[in-house]
């Protein structure tokens, strides 16, 4: 089921000067999350690591003009649906049309009324509304009702850009249903599908926090993406799931390692660095997970270094 109630919405605000931010967070912070950037390049690193719903972009900067940031927010596949509202003190038709053409959705010419800013930001910030429902819907996994394989690449890339940007670690784990070959041929595929949601549910149940995120990685695997998690943190919270899944009692008279459906899992931990990509983490993740099976299944495994 999609969720269609919503948090508060974020808007990110791009100007070199202080004192024009501040106004704009005077007249919008009641209502939005604010984030605020005084240079091009950083405000390319919040978009690109942050969940923004819009930003408010500033023409004239120093070191990179308001154009450029929207031309590589535009080039960036995970920053390229954001909408961007030009503010510039330039008040020509040459401009503003500049703006618009590189995929800007409004221009504001400053100073103007907080009653008209808050009006077109508001505007703008329900049409994305309607637009993040479809997308969401794009990004379930149709069977489940958890997110899809595509919805778990899109949110790794931009949680290893965040924790890039951060320092944080990131964790990752493997979750592969013990002999469901056997049981999907045993019980047949409508009972597998049945048992498939079961565990997805659970699997969501048992992350507690906002940023974790779990998905159907194709088949009966599923992947759980744990943000700022330590490995220690990520191997406790992933053997509470596979207890959980043990506690479903779904019968399975064709498994070898239980009378009952049982996962193993494989959990991996990185500080993302320039030595080191996304892949490396689901590379690791899934060495464990071939750990716990050699293992005898129905238990849990970290990638050591």
């Amino acid at each position: 089921m999609i969720a269609l109630e919503f948090a508060k919405q974020r808007i990110l605000l791009v100007d070199d000067s202080k004192l024009n931010n501040q106004i704009m967070q005077d007249i919008l912070s009641n209502d939005y999350d604010m984030f605020v950037s005084t240079s091009g390049e950083e405000a390319l690193a919040i978009a690109a690591s942050e969940s923004i719903d819009l930003i408010l972009l500033d023409v004239e900067m120093p070191e990179m003009d308001g154009y450029e940031v929207c031309r590589r927010l535009k080039k960036n596949p995970y920053t390229k649906n954001i909408p961007v509202i030009f503010v510039s003190a330039a008040n020509d038709v040459q401009h503003e049309t500049e703006g618009l053409e590189m995929g800007a959705i409004d221009y504001i010419i400053k100073p103007s009324n907080p009653a008209i800013i808050k009006a077109r930001v508001k505007n703008h910030l329900e049409l994305k509304t309607y637009r993040d429902i479809l997308e969401r819907i794009s990004l379930i996994d149709g069977l489940i009702g958890i997110a899809n394989r595509r919805h778990f690449d899109q949110t790794l890339e931009k949680e290893w850009i965040r924790a890039l940007r951060k320092g944080d670690i990131i964790s990752l784990a493997l979750v592969d249903i013990d002999y469901f070959k056997k049981y999907n041929d045993y019980y047949g595929h409508l009972a597998g599908d049945k048992c498939l949601q079961k565990v997805g549910s659970i699997l969501k149940e048992s992350l507690y926090r906002t940023n974790d995120l779990v998905a159907r990685y194709g088949g009966e695997e599923f992947v759980a993406l744990l943000p700022a998690t330590t490995q220690v943190e990520a191997f406790m919270i992933m053997e509470r799931t596979r207890s959980n899944v043990e506690e479903l009692y779904v019968p399975h008279e064709m498994s070898e390692v239980s009378d009952y459906i049982t996962v193993s899992i494989g959990v991996a931990s990185i500080w993302p660095g320039a030595d080191t990509v996304s892949s490396d983490l689901i590379r690791q993740a899934d060495a464990a997970l071939y750990q716990a099976k050699k293992l005898g299944r129905n238990r849990v495994c970290r990638e050591l270094a």
